[in-house]
């Protein structure tokens, strides 16, 4: 039988390994387990910089979530200052062991009871620990944890190594994350160039940014900064003569603050830069941390000239007008100029999908050409009677029974409807036409295939440029035949460098796909009909070059007012695309109160953006096509639809089912039954 002595041992014992032994086991094993990093291996934030293609202009910074971290050697930070933050923070840091054994023990309390501010009193290794590399949640586990690693890292690192990574981490308020930062914030001066009282101040800030911010609480912070002083005082590092005359610093203004968030066009450039760079593989933590040198495609000259165009024209126009300008180099896909509108962080129009009108008759032509179908193809302009309803043109225009590529030139809508009737596959024709050349089947977003109605083949609307297309990609699917047929997908990244030189993604090493889409003779061929339109659309010819266009207008539902208007247009080396419209669909009309047409505003930015951006290059002159295999001969008599008396080949009419068509006006004078 055991004895009462036995009895209190076992339970001594018992005590011992519950409530030591297995502890120190835990722990033992735990601060063996602990990895910690060496001091130049931490990546802190840093902000990556968006540059214009020659890496000289700055379009927009990129500021991580947790702010911009610029990393500072110790040496650079006034040993006044590091005082500063010693006293508020952690007065024993150099000789404290990295953590506080009745922080801990008061961290435990206060969790087992519940209190809200549970875990404060830290030292200064713990709170790096804490941002770092833990969480911020209040419990007794990530408190152990944070007491481990900092027991472990003030014996693998030095002390300097700690407190520089504590100031380049730390959060002072101000969206600023490191001393940097925070210099600049609260001073708008580097760190080397803080003074005594400025050093306090940061250091005042640390314990809440929040409750001691100089806008709000001003009061609160100046007695938070006496106290920073006063410590200086106990710890022997400050006389009472120079803490009496040292006085408390003036603090910028946060309106006075760098917004880092763009909120100009530029902007918009940077969400599409961003958006490329993760889907080419760059990692949210190499954006972040790299100190990435982003080298854009934008070129600094066609850029300022397109702003500068939508400056000069849209200036004093009506304030619900918006615009879209997008440039493209058809040899490589590279987008040279971007404007979706006026604010960074708001909608963009460039992106948008949006009724071309007659810009959309390009594909209507290169579907015909892809047939054999000439430029010299005779089509009836006048009006025609489709389901019992009368289709005609914009004041009855006419060129009576004239070539298609007459009827391009004057954008004809009977004619191009007719057309749309003999081709091949009719709608689903020009649909295809549209694809190869770059209109992409699906738009990011948006669900459903592009050109399609409700996913069938789409209708003979769609000749008039019905569907719904983005400026970008019509800048895009212009820029293939200024390629005499070849595709290449529009792109904004060129090169992306981090900070310690490694390179990320260079198209210059992997340039984009080339794709020849269009037989080459057949897009030049489209390109030639489109030589006269820039200079028939009230004279918007390029100043002493060649270049190829379509303007397009579409109508506001059966209101009789213009809602899109269109310019696109290109030379060998630039494809531009430019939108005029509204935000919520309005009636668009001029300061003067006119409508609005491609040939009016939108092909008044065109020109000045295409001029500008070109000029001082040299005039490019565009391929001579030679004559089409397989084509249609090209007798000026001959007209596929009225072919005349004797044995004909009966054309292919494609017209949708409509039992009880209803009349939908689609552009000013034109009305096109649209089944359901």
């Amino acid at each position: 039988m055991r004895t009462r002595a036995q009895r209190l041992r076992r339970l001594a014992l018992s005590l011992f390994l519950i409530f030591f032994a297995l502890p120190s086991l835990v722990l033992t094993l735990a601060y063996w387990s602990a990895e910690i990093p060496d001091p130049d291996s931490v990546q802190t934030n840093q902000i990556a910089t968006i540059l214009t293609s020659d890496g000289q202009g700055v379009i927009a910074k990129v500021v991580p979530p947790e702010g911009n971290r610029i990393p500072v050697p110790l040496r650079d930070v006034p040993e006044p200052v590091r005082l500063a933050v010693l006293s508020a923070e952690d007065r024993n840091f150099y000789t404290n062991p990295g953590y506080s054994t009745s922080a801990f023990v008061r961290a435990a309390r206060d969790n087992f009871l519940g209190r809200e501010d549970a875990g404060g009193g830290s030292t200064i290794t713990q709170q790096y620990v804490k941002n770092a590399f833990l969480s911020s949640e209040r419990t007794l586990s990530r408190k152990m944890r944070e007491l481990i690693i900092s027991a472990k890292m003030a014996r693998q690192w030095s002390k300097d190594d700690i407190l520089a990574a504590y100031l380049n981490t730390i959060y002072y308020g101000r969206g600023a994350y490191g001393i940097s930062a925070a210099a600049k914030a609260y001073f708008g001066k580097p760190v080397p160039e803080l003074t005594l009282a400025e050093g306090a101040v940061l250091a005042a800030v640390v314990r809440a940014p929040s409750t001691l911010d100089p806008e709000t609480h001003l009061e609160p912070l100046r007695a938070r900064w006496a106290y920073v002083l006063d410590g200086m005082i106990e710890m022997g590092k400050l006389t009472r003569d120079e803490r009496a005359a040292t006085v408390f610093p003036g603090i910028l203004p946060i309106t006075e603050l760098d917004d880092s968030i763009p909120r100009g066009p530029e902007g918009l450039i940077r969400a599409q830069v961003l958006r490329e760079l993760r889907s080419s593989g760059v990692s949210e933590q190499e954006i972040n941390t790299g100190a990435l040198q982003i080298i854009t495609t934008i070129d600094a000259r066609a850029q300022q000239s397109a702003l500068n165009s939508v400056g000069n024209i849209m200036g004093g126009q009506p304030g619900e007008l918006r615009t879209a300008v997008v440039s493209v180099d058809p040899r490589t896909g590279a987008v040279r100029a971007y404007y979706g509108g006026p604010d960074g962080i708001g909608f963009d129009f460039a992106q948008a999908p949006l009724q071309t009108g007659s810009a959309f008759k390009t594909f209507a032509v290169l579907a015909a050409l892809e047939q054999g179908i000439p430029l010299s193809y005779r089509l009836d302009s006048a009006p025609i009677t489709v389901n019992g309803e009368k289709i005609s043109n914009v004041q009855d225009e006419s060129c009576g029974t004239c070539p298609l590529s007459e009827a391009f030139k004057r954008s004809l809508n009977t004619s191009f409807y007719r057309l749309s009737q003999a081709l091949f596959e009719g709608p689903e024709a020009i649909a295809k036409a549209a694809h190869q050349a770059g209109i992409p089947e699906q738009i990011p977003g948006v669900a459903g295939r592009t050109l399609t109605e409700d996913g069938g083949p789409p209708l003979p609307a769609i000749v008039l440029g019905a569907y719904s297309v983005r400026p970008i990609d019509m800048a895009s699917a212009y820029g293939t035949l200024a390629a005499s047929g070849a595709y290449r997908a529009p792109y904004f990244v060129q090169k992306v460098v981090t900070g310690d030189g490694r390179v990320l993604l260079d198209r210059d090493a992997d340039p984009q796909r080339t794709e020849q889409r269009i037989q080459t003779t057949i897009a030049d061929s489209v390109t030639q009909a489109m030589l006269p339109i820039a200079g028939y659309s009230n004279g918007h010819d390029l100043a002493g070059r060649p270049s190829a266009a379509k303007t397009g207008t579409t109508q506001l539902g059966e209101t009789g007012y213009n809602k899109d208007a269109w310019m696109v247009g290109f030379t060998p080396s630039l494809s531009t695309a430019v939108w005029v419209g509204t935000e919520q669909s309005q009636p668009i009309r001029t300061a003067r109160g006119s409508a609005i047409y491609g040939s009016g505003l939108p092909a008044d930015i065109w020109k000045q953006t295409m001029d500008g951006a070109l000029d001082g290059a040299p005039v490019e002159q565009f391929p001579n096509p030679v004559p089409i295999a397989g084509s249609a001969p090209a007798d000026p008599n001959y007209d596929i639809l009225n072919p005349g008396p004797g044995p004909q080949q009966e054309p292919v009419v494609i017209i949708p089912p409509a039992p009880e068509p209803r009349q939908v006006e689609i552009f000013p004078g034109l009305s096109i039954p649209v089944p359901g």
